[in-house]
Formats: structure tokens, sequence, C-alpha cells
């Protein structure tokens, strides 16, 4: 080239690699910045995707330790759902429950666990069963392997550490020991273990009764109704739970006045609706002449063959006192992440009346008695068996 020196040349020789290599360098770098934001993008979009569908893991409940806790020194909850009561209505009356205390543990776990192992050796085909149809549902076994490995491998030794040693050894299948009755049992349903097994393992493990809900693949209705599959129930309150095993949810309450009026479809509608992650509680009473914790055969409610009873009536000063308990009923709800079956449970607090009387609230109850005639279902009263006992409970509270 003429008028440039062999110096020069050189000099753009160099400078002209220079510029390619950071124009490629920098093409390079681009390039890896875009990728980044596409996988970012995928990613959040991948996120984005389960959070929609759910996102079960975020919202398995998260439970509390409590460490350090007594059973032995620990008191009952004190219910008191009558309170202020002066008119009783049939609604849902639900509300949030921290999953932390979905069970309670208190100094009667240990008779109450003893009561209940007899209970289910003299009535074992009334306190657990599972419905087996002539076409097997591979749902229910599902849902309570879930409920059962829940129960016994996450919540119990979770929430109460002092009572409930769980034992992941790698060389043998988990296992939960129950420190207060010695009782060690698997964690997971095993292949060999049929499904009673399971209902009967957390019979004896749980004051707690539970009950298995299905959707009803036969309905044709948008909103589902839910079938009672399976369950463990030691202490129902005046039904035998082996009548109502494979019924609807609207059957299964065919007998209580008012339900499919006032709450049969929200009912419907809440259990449908309910998600994963969520628990709700709520709290039924009523008042019965008998302390017996199993009342399977009556007694608590009143029967279309057996009551009113006119010839039963208690007559004022008649009342056995130390017989005479309010009977309350501590109801859990929540969905299974895995099967979506819904979870019913319960447990049965009873308080003698004489020990309402004592605190003072004697005339709260006999108001809430009363009540039970002025509510939107007044025949609630008669059902809740008040036609025996009423009038021989108001007059002694009041005395």
């Amino acid at each position: 080239m003429a008028g440039i020196s062999k110096d020069r040349l050189h000099v753009f020789s160099i400078d002209d690699s220079l510029l390619t290599k950071c124009l490629l360098g920098a093409l390079f770098v681009g390039a890896c910045f875009w990728a980044w934001r596409r996988s970012q993008a995928r990613g959040l979009r991948s996120t984005s995707s389960q959070i929609s569908k759910g996102n079960e893991i975020k919202r398995q409940p998260v439970i509390m330790p409590l460490k350090g806790f007594r059973w032995e020194s620990t008191e009952p909850l004190q219910l008191r759902p009558f309170r202020g009561k002066e008119k009783y209505n049939l609604t849902m009356a639900i509300e949030n429950l921290d999953p932390s205390e979905l069970i309670q543990m208190d100094k009667t776990y240990l008779g109450r666990i003893s009561k209940r192992k007899a209970v289910l050796d003299q009535h074992h085909d009334v306190v657990v069963a599972v419905n087996d149809p002539p076409l097997k549902d591979p749902r229910i076994r599902a849902a309570v392997s879930e409920l059962y490995t829940f129960i016994l491998g996450t919540y119990l030794p979770t929430r109460y550490p002092t009572m409930f040693q769980l034992d992941n050894s790698p060389k043998r299948e988990p296992t939960v020991e129950n420190r207060v009755t010695g009782a060690r049992w698997p964690t997971i349903l095993t292949e060999d273990m049929p499904t009673i097994r399971a209902l009967e393992i957390l019979t004896q493990t749980v004051d707690e009764e539970f009950l298995i809900l299905l959707p009803d693949t036969s309905a044709l209705e948008e909103t589902s109704p839910y079938v009672l599959q399976a369950y463990a129930t030691c202490f129902p309150s005046g039904f035998n739970t082996r009548d109502k095993l494979g019924l609807r949810l609207a059957d299964i309450h065919g007998p209580v006045p008012g339900y499919a009026e006032k709450i049969e479809r929200s009912m419907d509608k809440f259990l449908t609706k309910i998600e994963v992650g969520r628990f709700v509680k709520r709290v039924n009473w009523g008042v019965t002449t008998e302390t017996d914790l199993f009342a399977a055969f009556g007694s608590v409610h009143a029967s279309p063959s057996a009551d009113p009873q006119k010839g039963h009536v208690i007559r004022p000063g008649m009342l056995n006192i130390d017989q005479t308990v309010l009977r309350c009923e501590r109801q859990t709800l929540h969905r299974l992440p895995q099967s979506k079956a819904i979870v019913f449970a319960f447990h049965t607090y009873t308080y003698p009346v004489q020990q309402i009387k004592n605190e003072g609230m004697g005339e709260d109850l006999a108001t809430a008695i009363e009540g039970l005639k002025k509510g939107n279902v007044p025949s609630i009263y008669s059902y809740k068996r008040g036609d025996i006992w009423g009038q021989a409970v108001t007059d002694f509270l009041r005395a």
C-alpha cells in the first residue's frame, strides 16, 4: 500500500484482530445472556404452571412441634358452645383451623385409648369398616393409606415428639413408637396390610374419629355428592356408622331436621371447593342422660322407630344428675393432597351438667336448651331428645 509504512501496517493488523475478537466476544456474551433470560422465563412459566395447578408441595400443612409437652398434666378442652345462644339456628358455622391443632392431647389420653381398644374388640364391625362394592374402587385404599401415613408418619411425631418417636432406619420399614402405650406401628400401609388394618391402628393410637369421603363417580351433577367410603369411629354420637357406609352425605344426614333445606347445598358446594391446605372446625353439642362414650345404638338422637318416647319423659326431680352430661363434638375437616379425599373427624368431650352449674353457667345452658325450639329448625329440640330430658335438666340448672 502506497504511503503506509510496514510499521503502520503491522499496527493496523493488530488492531483489526483485536476488534474482531472483541466483537465475537460481545456476541458470545450476548448469546449467553439471552439464553439465560430464556431459561429464566421458562423456569418462571414452569413455576407459574405449578402454582396454577395447585402446587401441592407448597400447600402441605406446616405442623409446629410442642416441645416438652406433658400430656399427663394437660387439661382437656373446655368447650361451651351454648354460651350466648338464645336461639339455635342450623348453619355450617365453620371456622378456620391451624393444622397444628388438628388433634388435641390431654390427660385423659391413656384411659380413652384403653376404652377405644375395648370398644374395638367388642364392636369391631361397627367401629371400623371399608366400603367394598362389587367393582372395587382403588381410591378408597389410596385415601386410607394417605391419611394413615400423614397421622402416624408426619403429624403425631412432629406435633407431639414427647409422645411419639419416629424410626426411619434404612434397614427396615419406617415405624413410630407410642411412648405412652409402648405400641410400635409401621408408618406406611404396606402391600400385605389390609386396608381395614390401618383403621384399626388409627383407632388405637389417637382419640379421634375419622370418616373418609370421596366424590360419587356415578353422579351427573356438576357438584358431585360425597360418599362415605371408610371410617374409624369408636364414640359415635347416637348413630351406627356402619349403617351410613356407602351413603351420600345428604342421605347420611337424612334424619337431621332441616339439613336438606338449610345447609345441604352449601355443604356439597363447600366440600367440592375446599382446597388442600385449608383446615376448618366447628363444635356440635347436646345433652344426654347417659355417660357412655360409645353411643352407636341410640340414646343421643331421636329415631323414627323409638322416639319421642313420651312414656319415658324424665319428670322434674327425677333426673339422675351423675349420669347427665353436656356432650360436645369438636369436628374438623380437611382435604388430603394426593387422593383428594375429604377427611371429617371429631373428638367427643363430655362435661357433667353439675359442673356446668357449678361454673355459674346453669342459666346459659338452660336458655340454650329452650332456644333449640326457637331457631330456624324448631324440631331439632325433639331430634336431640329434648322432649325426654329438657324440662328436668332446665329445672335442675335453675334450681
